[in-house]
């Protein structure tokens, strides 16, 4: 019912952030402090989270569940498929204030930027 009424009765004292659902505060807390209580069993690497470690443990199987309709590549997390999506489109919704250069992702623009700033990148 609190999806419904907006209600958020769960609210982190670190930084602000209201919940509607406990289960989720929990796991919310766990950013603060920095509790990790989901190991892999293959590197023992350690997750925040059942569903970061399910999606980690794609590493190890090859499992890549998401894939592009246009060229068929796939990738194992949905965001890297969204990003990928990008490629295909003529979209550039990231300008640059100082030259007005646009750009598909973030992170280029971000590199971009250094040419106004004279930072050398260590790439």
């Amino acid at each position: 019912m609190r999806i419904h009424t907006g209600e958020k009765p769960h609210t982190c004292d670190q930084c602000g952030k209201s919940f509607s659902d406990k289960g989720n505060f929990k796991r919310h807390m766990r950013v603060h402090t920095g509790e990790r209580p989901f190991t892999c069993d293959q590197c023992g690497n350690s997750f925040p989270s059942k569903r970061n470690l399910k999606s980690h443990m794609r590493i190890h199987t090859g499992e890549r569940p998401y894939t592009c309709d246009q060229c068929g590549k796939s990738f194992t997390q949905a965001y890297a498929l969204k990003t990928h999506l990008l490629t295909h489109s003529e979209e550039k919704p990231f300008n640059c204030d100082q030259c007005g250069k646009n750009f598909r992702l973030a992170s280029v623009l971000k590199r971009h930027l250094m040419v106004h700033t004279k930072e050398k990148t260590h790439l």
